[in-house]
């Protein structure tokens, strides 16, 4: 029964051979990318966005060195092989590979994803990766945008009340 989620975490050595077995098959393969450290119902809405933009997700998950890099030496709230298994366990993903670099250009590149998926609240020429993805053909998708939900503003909220 846990076996499921486990099996779609997959190490970050095999990325690139993932990547080419998928297009080898003929997939659509969609890439997005966070912290996702207290999963929300935003960030559920997104990653199912993100799904529908093709046929297989697979999501870079920033490793807990890398989110204390860019969120602060309090977070993350939980470790990286939480994280992941929370997120495998959603439907909507197909495959969580950890990354620790601060952006998941490397990761990126090793995949060469078909489609791109970043929120709407980064500018096309924000986004880490779009030219690797677009000089394969491939294509940026800006999904929407649910307001009131951060990871952020839930611990803020979560500190206020207790």
């Amino acid at each position: 029964m846990f076996r499921k989620a486990v099996s779609k975490i997959v190490e970050r050595t095999e990325a690139r051979k993932l990547g080419a077995g998928l297009r080898e098959q003929g997939k659509i393969i969609v890439f997005t990318n966070g912290c996702f450290d207290i999963l929300h119902r935003g960030h559920v809405e997104y990653l199912e966005f993100a799904r529908s933009q093709g046929d297989v997700l697979i999501v870079g998950l920033n490793t807990d060195d890398s989110v204390r890099r860019l969120k602060g030496p309090n977070r993350p709230i939980n470790r990286f092989e939480d994280r992941a298994y929370v997120l495998a366990a959603l439907e909507a993903v197909d495959y969580v590979i950890g990354f620790s670099e601060d952006t998941p250009y490397e990761l990126i590149a090793e995949i060469v994803p078909d489609v791109l998926v970043k929120g709407a609240d980064y500018r096309p020429e924000e986004v880490v990766g779009r030219d690797i993805v677009e000089s394969h053909g491939g294509r940026l998708v800006l999904a929407p945008f649910r307001n009131g939900y951060s990871t952020t503003s839930l611990i803020e909220r979560i500190r206020e009340s207790g």
